[in-house]
């Protein structure tokens, strides 16, 4: 949906790039709700701070 692998998704929640979606634990195994909200907010960091390919943007001097 954003074009990111799932690993990269990961490191941006952990590294708290991104807010983290609500969580829900059935059966003793977590997910992550994601609404369009949230999925919207992922676009717009992605556009400000990711180059398709290259990785993350040299910060302008």
């Amino acid at each position: 949906m954003v074009g990111i692998q799932k690993g990269t998704l990961r490191r941006w929640l952990q590294q708290g790039v991104i807010p983290e979606p609500k969580h829900n634990r059935v059966a003793g195994v977590g997910y992550r709700i994601w609404t369009a909200r949230d999925v919207e907010r992922v676009r717009k960091w992605k556009a400000a701070h990711y180059r398709k390919g290259r990785g993350k943007k040299k910060k302008k001097k």
